[in-house]
């Protein structure tokens, strides 16, 4: 269109279709009541004329934007993006657009972030982030529904939650090793967040059910060096349960670049089943989220809060264990 032409409205549209204004916006809506051979005229006409539906303004015009936020605390975690995915095409199947904020992994910029997002008017926001205290989110839950995907330390009263079955994924993972003939299996941890410690908890649970000493190391202070060295001693690990996918993915190479060969020299099983457990090779052995399926059960709980439900609820998805390379029974 050129620049100094006018946008054709609603009106125009009808005229040149020679119907009434409200039969071109239930054309125009995809609404009963319109013949097929009616509404493809219409739309045909609409076409011609460069006409653009304002999605906003009609949402506006009910008291809504037709837009949720998504806030998330790393836009790098394979995770986030699968469950962003999830939210968006539920939100998208029910004719809504999606915004994205990004925490950059900063309790403090997540604040702003959700902060901007309700300035916005956005009908409702999913916090993908475990990382804003209970009594932020509440807050903002009096300006507009929220739901969390997450684990969080404290429950928040006002917003519901979808998370995934972190103990029985570590459940699943020593079950795996310990049918295998697993004995000395060390837990490598990399967070201290609430769904890490719940994998960390249950862990310790399941090495204690099998009457096994717990040893937990951790990334920030040497763990996966320490791994591998103990792992080449004839007492040492000889599996290593990981808190997550990138930090197995890195066991493996560093235990492949010291010699280590993986499985028969060191079992590893990780959590999450992002891109890379598929990546790597051997593949990796790990826990499967139903990640795209939490954002999309996000999803439908935000659409039933904005449409009036005040419920809130807490939903725990069931992971899964996927057996790839990265184990085998002891040598």
């Amino acid at each position: 269109m050129p620049a100094d032409r006018v946008a054709p409205t609603i009106v125009d549209v009808a005229r040149a279709a020679g119907v009434s204004k409200s039969l071109v916006s239930l054309a125009i809506r995809g609404d009963a009541g319109v013949s097929d051979a009616t509404r493809t005229r219409i739309l045909a006409v609409a076409d011609d004329l460069g006409y653009r539906s304002n999605v906003l303004a009609r949402g506006l015009a009910r008291g809504r934007t037709q837009v949720i936020g998504v806030l998330v605390s790393d836009l790098s975690n394979p995770y986030h993006a699968d469950v962003v995915a999830g939210i968006e095409s539920r939100a998208e199947h029910a004719g809504l657009g999606t915004v994205i904020g990004h925490g950059r992994s900063q309790p403090e910029v997540l604040a702003v972030r959700l902060d901007q997002m309700l300035d916005l008017g956005v009908d409702g926001v999913i916090v993908v982030s475990a990382m804003l205290p209970a009594e932020a989110l509440d807050a903002a839950a009096t300006r507009r529904p929220l739901v969390m995907v997450g684990r969080p330390f404290e429950q928040p009263r006002r917003v519901s939650v979808v998370r995934n079955h972190d103990e029985r994924g570590a459940a699943f993972a020593l079950d795996h090793l310990l049918g295998l003939g697993h004995r000395r299996i060390v837990h490598l941890a990399s967070s201290r967040r609430a769904a890490a410690t719940a994998r960390r908890h249950a862990y310790g649970e399941a090495m204690t059910r099998a009457d096994l000493p717990a040893t937990t190391l951790w990334t920030d202070e040497g763990g996966t060096a320490a791994m591998l060295a103990a792992a080449q001693t004839p007492e040492g690990p000889t599996a290593c349960f990981a808190g997550n996918d990138r930090t197995a993915a890195t066991l493996l190479h560093d235990a492949l670049d010291a010699g280590l060969d993986v499985p028969d020299g060191l079992s590893i099983v990780g959590y999450d089943d992002a891109q890379i457990a598929r990546q790597v090779r051997p593949g990796l052995t790990t826990v499967a989220q139903p990640r795209e399926a939490i954002g999309r059960e996000a999803a439908r709980l935000l659409l039933s809060r904005i449409d009036g439900d005040r419920d809130t609820v807490e939903v725990t998805l069931e992971p899964s264990l996927i057996v790839r390379g990265t184990t085998s029974a002891p040598c």
